[in-house]
């Protein structure tokens, strides 16, 4: 068995790790030096950081439709890859299958555009 087929896959390894490393051990020489006092804190999608949660212990709603939509998309292609590789051994069955997912996501999809969920203010 020869090995000549993976030397590519090892050279990429090795590439990718000597790049890491290499920009890790570069950052703080080339790296700016200004650091101030709004760097130092704690970024939280751009409301200031407080101890107790916005508006009296509510999150706005744009968080949760935020993340549904993130959930949506990522279910959805999760099932698309399995569906796109056995697409031919699946047939007409499949392909309707595959368009009733597609309509529910859909569906989720436009709830949460009509709530609100793109609109980022």
């Amino acid at each position: 068995m020869s090995l000549s087929p993976y030397v590519p896959i090892a050279g990429m390894f090795i590439l990718a790790i000597v790049f890491a490393v290499f920009s890790v051990a570069v950052a703080p020489l080339l790296g700016p030096r200004r650091y101030n006092r709004a760097k130092l804190e704690a970024y939280e999608c751009g409301i200031e950081p407080s101890p107790q949660p916005v508006s009296g212990g509510r999150f706005p709603v744009k968080f949760y439709l935020t993340a549904m939509l993130f959930i949506i998309f990522d279910v959805e292609i999760i099932f698309l890859y399995p569906w796109a590789v056995s697409f031919d051994a699946l047939g007409t069955f499949g392909f309707v299958e595959m368009l009733l997912f597609i309509a529910t996501v859909f569906i989720a999809y436009a709830y949460v555009w009509r709530r609100g969920g793109l609109d980022w203010d």
